[in-house]
């Protein structure tokens, strides 16, 4: 089905005499009624575009008419959000301003009429949201080689000050300036570098080093200027060649975004972000210190690669040897069941450089290529 977003392309179309299968998006129709009055619609998807009553009748003989839902927050979004987007109005001298921005207005319409929600009307928008957020999602990575795009995962908690965070700037970078596409939950800590990384890809260790003092002042999410520091990065160098995802999910927004993403494609529903984020990781993903979100991403993964779920089974990468085999020892808990044959198609290892860990994602894209 050919999807229609911007008026122009639209407009192309209504020189013949009738249209099938199209999927016209959030456009305001109103001006054109008359053109359309005299075009013959079958088998067409409308979805949240302005039309008056006549109109509406004459398009709901043969399709499907979508309507806007009133909520604070597009139901049929026709591209990935942005920093731009979610957060308009931001003024990095001004932390509080990050209230009004569209991202707390609808995080708190979220936790106040939403998220536990058995109300059709909520329920049902949310998941109008999603499915267009995955569409467009969809569309964005359709550019990219499938194993060229990976993952970092990790904590939210991971200061800006520590080696690890440190060491996914480089590695992100490393790739990203390799023409991988970086994607990650899209918050702070471990997902904030990923995108940091990406940002400051094929930038001089000096601005590189800049950036990150800057990010120190405040290393942790919870930390009042965190977002402030973060504009302040992109203020200062505030263009980059290079592009990268991240996936967070209002049902975290107390954490809020990383703005260092290019791309931000924002759910509600968590489980359909998360099973989302692993399945396009076909070239591997990279699992950093973290804790309870992390070890759920894991063994998700795990299962994916198991049963080769999207066709493939990517890398499950692991850094710092010691953390993922005393402090949380997960990684000797899959290397035996491994070894026991009881977990089948996978490709498990674990460092402590990230120059290995480099070359173990690029030696896996190298065999599928």
């Amino acid at each position: 089905m050919l999807e229609i977003d911007q008026i122009n392309d639209f407009l192309l179309l209504l020189s013949k005499d009738k249209l099938e299968n199209i999927a016209v998006q959030q456009l305001d129709l109103v001006p054109y009624e008359q053109q359309l009055l005299h075009v013959k619609f079958s088998e067409c998807l409308f979805l949240g575009c302005k039309m008056t009553a006549d109109l509406t009748i004459w398009l709901h003989q043969d399709n499907y008419v979508f309507p806007d839902i009133k909520v604070p927050y597009h139901i049929y979004p026709k591209a990935l959000y942005s920093k731009e987007t979610l957060f308009e109005g931001f003024d990095p001298d001004n932390p509080v301003t990050y209230e009004k921005t569209p991202d707390k207005i609808i995080y708190n319409y979220y936790i106040q009429h939403a998220k536990d929600s058995h109300n059709i009307k909520e329920t049902l928008t949310k998941s109008l949201h999603d499915h267009s957020i995955t569409d467009a999602l969809q569309e964005f990575i359709h550019e990219y080689d499938s194993h060229k795009v990976v993952a970092i995962m990790g904590g939210h908690n991971m200061s800006r000050n520590s080696e690890s965070y440190r060491q996914i700037v480089k590695i992100s970078g490393a790739l990203t300036m390799e023409g991988y596409l970086m994607i990650s939950g899209g918050g702070p800590g471990a997902m904030e570098a990923t995108h940091v990384g990406a940002w400051l890809a094929g930038r001089t260790d000096d601005i590189k080093e800049d950036a990150l003092n800057i990010l120190s002042e405040a290393p942790l999410y919870t930390d009042k200027s965190w977002l402030s520091t973060a504009f302040q990065v992109l203020n200062k160098y505030p263009t980059s060649p290079y592009q990268s995802l991240g996936i967070p999910t209002w049902h975290y927004g107390h954490e809020p975004p990383t703005p260092f993403a290019t791309h931000i494609a924002k759910y509600f529903a968590n489980s359909v972000r998360e099973e989302g984020l692993l399945a396009i990781a076909k070239g591997g993903v990279i699992f950093t210190p973290g804790s309870a979100g992390t070890m759920q991403e894991i063994f998700q993964d795990l299962a994916q690669n198991h049963y080769q779920s999207f066709g493939v089974s990517s890398p499950m990468v692991f850094m710092d040897k010691k953390y993922w085999t005393e402090d949380r020892p997960i990684f000797p808990v899959l290397q035996s069941m491994i070894n026991e044959g009881k977990i089948k198609n996978t490709d498990l290892a674990i460092y402590d450089e990230p120059d290995k860990i480099l070359q173990h994602i690029r030696s896996y894209t190298e065999q599928m290529s």
